[in-house]
């Protein structure tokens, strides 16, 4: 299945829809991003809809099954999408946090802790609290 994000005039996702493989290719049967869109507009009667594909196996600039990466992160809706970087951004979780400019995802001003023990940000202390140990 195929993925595409439609956009409204502030790029900001406002849902995702899946199209069948076969839909979107060309008569030499390449997959074509403008096929998926033209028959997205069609099918919606939106002729100035604006669509991107994106790719459920993409988070944080990686393929999750060792293909190519696409548009960084797969869209969600909230999502802005990023035309300079070609990105799919997250909505930004807490005041603090920082966007990564490689991965296009939003990162917590203080690394993680690696303990094993289960935490949550906490905006105010702007640290992580211990939630269970």
């Amino acid at each position: 299945m195929a993925s595409f994000a439609k956009l409204n005039s502030n790029n900001i996702v406002e849902r995702v829809e899946s199209v069948v493989n076969e839909v979107i290719k060309d008569s030499n049967g390449v997959e074509q991003e403008s096929i998926g869109i033209n028959f997205l507009k069609t099918l919606y009667n939106e002729p100035n809809a604006n669509w991107k594909q994106t790719s459920y196996n993409t988070r944080g600039g990686i393929h999750v099954l060792g293909g190519i990466p696409f548009r960084k992160n797969f869209a969600g809706k909230g999502y802005v999408y990023n035309e300079n970087k070609d990105a799919f951004i997250p909505q930004k979780p807490y005041e603090s946090w920082i966007l990564n400019e490689n991965t296009c995802l939003w990162e917590a001003p203080i690394p993680y802790p690696n303990d094993g023990k289960i935490y949550f940000w906490n905006e105010e202390t702007q640290n992580w609290a211990l939630l269970r140990s």
